[in-house]
């Protein structure tokens, strides 16, 4: 029977949008490139992406920066597990008193189908992404998603309630690493890091209230 070992998922939110988000800017194809590059030598097995044209986009930049090595190896899969999406609608009971009219309100306001079909396809994430994985070489592995798919893993990673994705931000082309090995409990080894990113393109995707 094969053993088990460690699974090192890095986790990035796709670069700038365009104002229909149907391509990257130029800021946005500039961050993915430097993300590309920050990642260079890091041994990915496979770089999977949610399936609108913003994550899609700069997998492929990423996926152009790696080294040249290891570059041919390295798979670009599209995931509807790493999309867009609500991956937990909570009740009102859930969540803290102060909070839950604005949250709620925010929430309603998203399309239905990104809260209807979003706790199965964030089933299907927990599935696919985390924990560790069959055989004896530690496996490297990038998800390039959305804001929300992120808090959703982190917040997994943490043991923190399932409404508790709410209230994690992550920046355009910010990097998440999260280790999953056997026998212990997750750890959140880097959380929305921007080191890669000069000043001018480390805010963008966040509402101004958090830059600082």
């Amino acid at each position: 029977m094969p053993g088990t070992t460690a699974r090192h998922l890095y986790l990035a939110r796709h670069g700038e949008a365009t104002p229909d988000e149907s391509d990257l800017t130029d800021r946005g194809r500039r961050q993915a490139a430097l993300l590309g590059e920050r990642l260079r030598d890091i041994p990915l097995a496979e770089i999977s992406h949610g399936p609108l044209p913003r994550a899609e986009r700069t997998a492929h930049l990423i996926r152009a920066q790696h080294n040249s090595t290891t570059a041919s190896t390295t798979a670009v899969t599209p995931s509807e597990a790493a999309g867009d999406y609500i991956p937990h609608l909570p009740t009102r009971d859930e969540l803290p008193e102060d909070a839950a009219d604005a949250i709620l309100d925010r929430l309603s306001a998203f399309p239905a189908d990104e809260r209807d079909r979003g706790p199965a396809l964030a089933q299907a994430a927990l599935d696919r992404f985390t924990g560790p994985v069959e055989g004896d070489e530690p496996r490297h592995e990038l998800v390039v998603t959305h804001n929300f798919l992120i808090g959703w893993l982190v917040r997994a990673a943490l043991d923190a309630p399932p409404w508790r994705w709410i209230g994690l931000n992550h920046a355009n082309a910010g990097l998440t690493v999260i280790r999953y090995a056997p026998g212990r409990p997750a750890s959140l080894l880097l959380y929305n890091d921007t080191g890669h990113l000069p000043p001018e393109l480390r805010w963008t995707g966040l509402p101004p209230e958090l830059h600082v």
